[in-house]
Parts: C-alpha cells; sequence; structure tokens
C-alpha cells in the first residue's frame, strides 16, 4: 500500500514537473527574440538567477525590447569583446549608479570568466569619478558575490606605490597620458586651490592608475566610460577622449564604447559622448 501511494505521488509530481516544463517551453515560443538576443542571453544568465526573468511575466514586450536591443542591436555592433562588454557594462553601472543591475551583470561576468581582480579594479578606480560613499555600495554587493563564488577575500594587493610616492608616479602616469600639458596646468593653477591639482596627481592617479590588475590603456577607457555614464562632466569627457587618443584607444573604440552603453544612459548622455569624440578626433 505504501508503495502504491509512493508510486501514485511520484507520478503527479512527474505529471506537475512535466506541466511545468510545457509552460516553461510555451512561454518561451511566446517571446520574439532575434536568434542573436535569445544566444547571448542565455551565454550570460542562463547560470543565474536573474529578476530580469521576472520581467518576462510582468512586462513582457519591455523585456522583449530589452533583450532584443541590449544583447543583439547594440551589442553586435559595438564589435566587442564579451569580458570586455562585461567589465565596461559593470563600470557604467557603478557611475549611473544601477545597483540591481550590477549584481545581475557581475554574476554573469564572473560565470563567463571575466578576472575577479580586473572588476575590483575597476571598481576601486571608479572612486576618483563618482566618490567613495557610492563606491562602498558596490564594494560590499561584489564582496557578498564573490563568496557565493566561493572567491577567496582579501584578493591579492595590487598597490605598488609608497605613500609618499604617489604625487611622482601619479604625476608621471598624468603625463603619460596627456604628455606636457600637465605641467603647463599644474603651473597655471591659482594658489588658493592648487592643492586639488596635487590631490588629482596623487589620489587619483597616484592611487588608482598605478595599481596592477588592470593596464593604463583600459584604465583610461574605463575612466570614459565613468564619465559618460554619470553625465554632467562634458569637459572632462572631452580631456580623456584625448586621453585615450593618445594612449591608443582610437575614435572607432571609444564609438563602440558608446554604442554597447547606449541601452544603460540612453541617448541624450551617448549622443553628447559622440559629439565630444567629434570635437576632440576630428581636430587631431
Amino acid at each position: 500500500m505504501k508503495r502504491r501511494n509512493f508510486l501514485k505521488k511520484s507520478v503527479i509530481l512527474t505529471a506537475l514537473l512535466m506541466s511545468f516544463d510545457t509552460l516553461l517551453l510555451a512561454k518561451e515560443k511566446e517571446m520574439k527574440f532575434t536568434k542573436t538576443a535569445q544566444k547571448n542571453f542565455d551565454k550570460l544568465f542562463s547560470n543565474t538567477k536573474s529578476p530580469l526573468i521576472d520581467l518576462a511575466q510582468s512586462d513582457t514586450e519591455y523585456f522583449e525590447n530589452y533583450v532584443n536591443f541590449a544583447f543583439d542591436e547594440t551589442l553586435r555592433a559595438s564589435n566587442l569583446e564579451l569580458k570586455e562588454y562585461l567589465l565596461i557594462s559593470l563600470a557604467c553601472f557603478v557611475s549611473i549608479p544601477a545597483l540591481s543591475e550590477f549584481k545581475i551583470t557581475l554574476r554573469a561576468a564572473l560565470n563567463n570568466g571575466v578576472n575577479p581582480v580586473a572588476i575590483k579594479e575597476m571598481i576601486y578606480q571608479a572612486s576618483a569619478y563618482v566618490g567613495m560613499p557610492k563606491v562602498l555600495d558596490f564594494i560590499n554587493a561584489t564582496n557578498e558575490i564573490y563568496k557565493e563564488f566561493n572567491i577567496a577575500l582579501p584578493l591579492k594587493e595590487q598597490g605598488r606605490v609608497k605613500y609618499n610616492e604617489r604625487f611622482e608616479k601619479g604625476l608621471s602616469v598624468q603625463k603619460k597620458i596627456f604628455g606636457d600639458i600637465i605641467d603647463k596646468a599644474n603651473d597655471e593653477t591659482p594658489k588658493d586651490y592648487k592643492h586639488i591639482r596635487t590631490f588629482l596627481s596623487a589620489n587619483c592617479f597616484g592611487d588608482y592608475y598605478t595599481r596592477q590588475g588592470l593596464d593604463l590603456q583600459f584604465r583610461e577607457l574605463l575612466t570614459f566610460v565613468y564619465l559618460i555614464s554619470m553625465g554632467g562632466a562634458q569637459e572632462q569627457v572631452k580631456g580623456h577622449v584625448r586621453g585615450n587618443l593618445n594612449m591608443g584607444n582610437d575614435r572607432q573604440r571609444l564609438i563602440n564604447v558608446v554604442t554597447a552603453l547606449i541601452p544603460y544612459i540612453g541617448y541624450p548622455r551617448s549622443l553628447n559622448a559622440i559629439n565630444a569624440i567629434d570635437e576632440i578626433s576630428l581636430k587631431a
């Protein structure tokens, strides 16, 4: 009798599971995804419990538009390698800020082989552009997810500059990116805020750009991402367009980055970024 009841319950459970799978398949068929969007979305999020999936039930049409635009049209047109795209997207989410989307994408990035050290370095460097309080939320969220992935904390130290060397080493990095114009700017700065120029060399460049874990060319590209994502810093965007060109990130590479980020930063900030690229690169 017990065996008969067990078998009966098993049959019912199996039928329920099959019905659930059938519903999922039917729902998936209803989704109007392009083949590329479906492939990329599955690659990124199939091993991740993503809140994006809830949109499939509550906001089906919006979900379809989101997936097709972000994971087919703009990703394909950007010509970015997947790991690079994920790291740039994470930098964008720190800058907006968009913590929920960051956590979704962080899990996807780790599932697709993005280096945990590179991710942490990207977050640290953002401090100089978006501010430390904002970054702390992202560090804490990252640490929680690293624990889920059994990534031991703290990570290996990447700093290589002593405290009393920060200004000298940071200034050297600035001049490598921007040239001797840095000396001219420092010399012409009024005395009452000259200390801020010192902070810029020692803290922004000395504390972050001198670290290992990311090369200098990619760090400068990340700065472009921070600036265009947070908005309101158009003069700094122009300066870092020039810095990126000096570091070998050419006009097309910058346009590719803007293309990938359009779903996340919107058209006003994207077009402002393109205007800055035009203004600087077409004069170069």
